[in-house]
């Protein structure tokens, strides 16, 4: 499993996934402002058109996955390493009513101190057995979700999650 190790210190991590916009659709302009100041960009997959990786790379530094819509040339699924702790990194699979079970399945037996994932387009910020599983839910797509949204970690002595409805 590929491990990316970020030196600068982060303390807010814009968190991103299933953005599914092609065709020249542009993130919403509310997600910008949210993300204005991270120091970290973590998107989970399913962009569908790589103008989204360089739109939010203009942000700030963006560590990505390729989701299940998305033929770039990212990882699967990676460990991020960021100041002293370890992200897990994966967009998700099978049904969407089960993802928490195929992510822990994913993550099983990993030193992980959190896991953020994306696929169900449905927000999660739940901290089982000392993990934090985060899914950032979907800033442009309803489908399986009641709003639309992204999400926010920060980085002190642990790591908490915030949902941020767009």
């Amino acid at each position: 499993m590929k491990e990316v190790f970020v030196k600068e210190k982060c303390r807010k991590i814009g968190v991103i996934s299933d953005t599914h916009l092609k065709y020249g659709g542009m993130i919403p302009k509310k997600v910008l402002q949210v993300f204005s100041g991270v120091d970290l960009i973590i998107h989970a997959g399913d962009f569908t058109d790589e103008i989204i990786l360089k739109e939010l790379e203009r942000i700030a530094p963006v560590i990505a996955v390729n989701g299940n819509w998305d033929d770039l040339k990212l990882p699967e699924v990676c460990i991020i390493c960021v100041s002293g702790f370890r992200i897990g990194l994966w967009h998700g699979a099978g049904s969407p009513s089960d993802i928490l079970e195929y992510v822990k399945e994913q993550f099983y037996g990993l030193d992980v101190d959190a896991v953020v994932f994306g696929h169900s387009h449905y927000p999660l910020n739940k901290k089982e057995n000392g993990i934090l599983y985060f899914n950032p839910g979907s800033p442009t797509d309803k489908y399986f979700a009641p709003y639309n949204s992204i999400g926010i970690l920060e980085l002190s002595d642990e790591i908490k999650g915030r949902i941020i409805k767009i």
